[in-house]
């Protein structure tokens, strides 16, 4: 597959460099480039990601980071059973626990919520880290879920993480799933309240919770293309025109 010319493989995290050196310089490389590929394409063209990163595992399968972003690139195009596949092999290569939630979610991917229940109480849990803990909380709400359980799930989502006023990388998303665990549930007041606090901590825009808040506010959103379609005027015209200035 055609990479760029400016992506040299140098852009790759310093650690997976690292395990890259077992390998000769040239094929290194070649690697690292589709390795930078995948992490720039898993977004916004996850099959182009998944292409890539095929590529790399042909290339280095021993590698654990190779393995790892295989397993990735797969679970973003919801190819469950061989990401299960690639992120075991890379867990057994280095021994870490930091892929168990992920590992987890494909299990109920695969439809074996139970599996990820049981995973969820497992021994390795309490060796991740706060980050992973808030994971695992999150993928197992959502297996209750898949089995039916509406209270279970939030009541697993209660935790310290969800009450702190503090905001960390995790808080928007732990506030959302609260918030769509109580609507689901009936409990709307309380789902809003939970919405509007995850609107609050998403400083990147990673949770679509300002569009969920606008909906149980009864906001519609119209089309600005459907609007302006005919009158042969576009909105950013229709800009300038309010504001005496081009948007």
């Amino acid at each position: 597959m055609p990479i760029p010319e400016e992506v040299t493989g140098d852009e790759i995290d310093k650690d997976v460099r690292q395990e890259l050196q077992s390998l000769p310089k040239t094929l290194a490389e070649d690697v690292a480039r589709n390795l930078v590929m995948v992490a720039r394409l898993l977004d916004e063209d996850p099959e182009a990601a998944y292409g890539y990163s095929k590529v790399a595992l042909r290339l280095a399968s021993r590698v654990a980071a190779v393995r790892e972003a295989g397993g990735f690139a797969a679970y973003a195009n919801q190819k469950y059973g061989e990401a299960l596949a690639e992120f075991r092999a890379a867990r057994r290569m280095t021994g870490s626990v930091e892929l168990w939630p992920v590992m987890a979610d494909c299990e109920r991917g695969l439809g074996r919520p139970e599996k990820a229940l049981d995973m969820a109480g497992a021994p390795e849990v309490h060796k991740l880290d706060k980050a992973g803990q808030v994971e695992m909380r999150l993928v197992a709400a959502g297996a209750r879920r898949d089995m039916g359980q509406l209270d279970a799930a939030i009541v697993t989502l209660q935790s310290p993480e969800l009450a702190s006023s503090s905001v960390q990388p995790w808080t928007a998303r732990l506030r959302y799933a609260y918030a769509d665990a109580l609507l689901a549930a009936g409990r709307e007041r309380e789902a809003r309240e939970w919405f509007a606090k995850a609107v609050e901590s998403d400083r990147d825009g990673s949770t679509d919770a300002s569009d969920r808040l606008a909906e149980l506010d009864g906001v519609e959103f119209v089309d600005a293309l459907d609007e302006h379609e005919g009158d042969g005027e576009s909105p950013a015209a229709e800009r300038e025109d309010e504001d005496g200035e081009k948007a």
